[in-house]
């Protein structure tokens, strides 16, 4: 399988960057190491970081080549069409320059600058294009206005949610523990009936016991007593 084609741009990553300058340089170096060893040709390479750190391989004396070079007339050739390419005038350059400057001119007459230049009918439809500009932005001020009063009233109504909510959170709180204190209160006299009614019959069972006789003997025998001071009770009534 062949290599992937790299696309050739800046790398933006900082380290990926300073991986692959590493590895290229080395390998410039050595093909230019190579080409002098194998043509026997005076090469010298110069490189600099994006740091400023300096690289170079000469073949020879890096300042013998240098010297070589500058006193060579092809190199000032090139250097002379370098320079005539720069001054030569760029058409597309020229036309954005051009209207940026228009652009520029129409801003500061928009703002009532620079008015001096401009006819009837000019100022005319710069002032038409200011009143629609003004209705504009006096539309779009009551659009944010109404905007800003529907958050307003949302956030009102949300508050007052929340505030209600509090309100019947506190009020079930408060039922729930007067309910409870209500149930231990219940609870506790229901206890104490059912106490005193053990004790009642725990006592009477008790003097049942001491006398050798059984609860139901008892109160048969409670009974009739009953019935015997009633009878004594007539029988007085007549005798009188």
């Amino acid at each position: 399988m062949g290599r992937g084609k790299i696309e050739i741009k800046k790398i933006e990553n900082v380290n990926s960057r300073q991986v692959t300058f590493s590895k290229r340089r080395a390998g410039l170096l050595k093909k230019a190491k190579e080409l002098a060893i194998l043509c026997d040709a005076e090469v010298g390479v110069i490189v600099f970081s994006s740091t400023g750190k300096l690289y170079e391989f000469a073949s020879t004396r890096m300042e013998q080549i240098l010297a070589r070079y500058n006193t060579n007339p092809e190199s000032s050739k090139l250097i002379t069409m370098e320079n005539k390419t720069e001054n030569e005038p760029q058409p597309q350059a020229d036309a954005l320059k051009s209207e940026i400057a228009k652009l520029q001119l129409v801003q500061r007459q928009m703002t009532g600058k620079e008015l001096g230049g401009l006819n009837f009918q000019e100022l005319q439809h710069l002032e038409h294009q200011l009143h629609e500009g003004i209705l504009a932005v006096k539309d779009r001020k009551e659009q944010v206005l109404l905007e800003q009063l529907e958050k307003s009233k949302l956030q009102k109504v949300v508050l007052e949610n929340e505030a209600l909510r509090e309100q019947v959170e506190e009020y079930r709180l408060r039922l729930y523990r007067e309910n409870g204190q209500l149930g231990r209160k219940n609870s506790g006299v229901c206890s104490s009936t059912v106490c005193d009614c053990r004790s009642e019959k725990d006592g009477n069972s008790d003097t049942s016991l001491r006398l050798g006789l059984s609860v139901d003997i008892c109160h048969k025998r409670k009974k009739p007593k009953t019935e015997s001071t009633s009878n004594d009770s007539e029988t007085l009534m007549v005798l009188e």
